[in-house]
């Protein structure tokens, strides 16, 4: 790679940082399809994320910011423009700097996992769906199900009321049934996303009970690392369809190359994924 002093800068912010793969993923495909732009990872302190994001981009070469945990909330108060989702579910992956000086976000968590269920032959419009998980990358799958059409939706986290304020939320942006449940019972949908981190270290119980689940159920497990977790091997037991998360990180790197201003290279990523598909599996090995 070749950094210059005409290279677009790109920072992802995170607290911690290290364990962030968009720098290996984007500037694979920068380097590849020949564009003079780098991301940089960035640990920045919640106490210290908005004077630094504010800072950062009146740098006239840095250009926008990936936003990781615990930043993608934070964010969405500074900007001046956000998009549907993000503005919905109160978060944002990506913020830019405009031509005009103006800040604007978007939200891409929820639209890969939607073009995950497409890529997998799974329609979203008339379903209905459980979410075990309202954190940020819960909210942001139910946020794009019920822009999606998704028939109805309920949510279910440790706490409740939170998942009753974002299911209210919900339900009133986009005139979809929303609930929130007392228990993660799976029964009855034909979507069940496990949003939580159970399932990364090996003593953790299941998110949900998978006999629980109709046999012509479809389980997402978007859980990055220790594949396949153990929910998917108790759902393939079953003869469940279930699925890893890996696709959902997929699909979402167009986005972020389009919102970014790379079109030409989302284009050609969006063609033909079998790249990405192959680094993402590589990170998600069981280690």
């Amino acid at each position: 790679m070749n950094i210059s002093g005409s290279t677009r800068v790109f920072l992802i912010l995170g607290d911690p940082v290290a364990q962030v793969r968009a720098p290996e993923v984007f500037n694979h495909l920068f380097a590849r399809h020949g564009a003079d732009a780098v991301l940089v990872p960035a640990q920045v302190a919640p106490a210290d994320m908005a004077a630094f994001a504010r800072q950062v981009l009146t740098a006239r070469n840095i250009d926008g910011l990936w936003l990781a945990i615990p930043h993608k909330t934070a964010m969405v108060e500074l900007l001046d423009r956000c998009d549907r989702l993000g503005r919905s579910a109160g978060a944002v992956n990506a913020a830019r700097r405009n031509g005009d000086g103006t800040l604007e976000g978007a939200l891409f968590d929820g639209v890969g996992f939607t073009k995950a269920l497409a890529h997998f032959g799974v329609p979203v419009a008339g379903r209905t769906a459980l979410v075990v998980g309202v954190g940020g990358g819960g909210v942001a799958i139910a946020t794009s199900l019920a822009a999606a059409g998704a028939a109805r939706i309920a949510l279910f986290d440790t706490a409740r009321g939170r998942t009753a304020a974002i299911a209210e939320r919900l339900a009133a942006e986009f005139g979809v049934d929303v609930v929130s449940l007392p228990q993660p019972a799976p029964a009855g949908f034909d979507l069940v996303v496990n949003a939580t981190p159970l399932g990364l270290r090996a003593d953790d119980p299941l998110p949900f009970d998978p006999a629980q689940l109709d046999r012509d159920a479809v389980v997402v497990d978007i859980l990055m690392k220790n594949q396949p977790t153990p929910l998917l091997r108790a759902c393939h037991a079953r003869g469940i369809a279930a699925h890893p998360g890996f696709e959902m990180l997929v699909q979402q790197v167009p986005e972020y190359l389009r919102f970014f201003g790379f079109d030409s290279i989302a284009q050609a990523v969006q063609a033909d994924a079998s790249g990405l598909r192959a680094i993402f599996q590589r990170q998600g090995d069981t280690t």
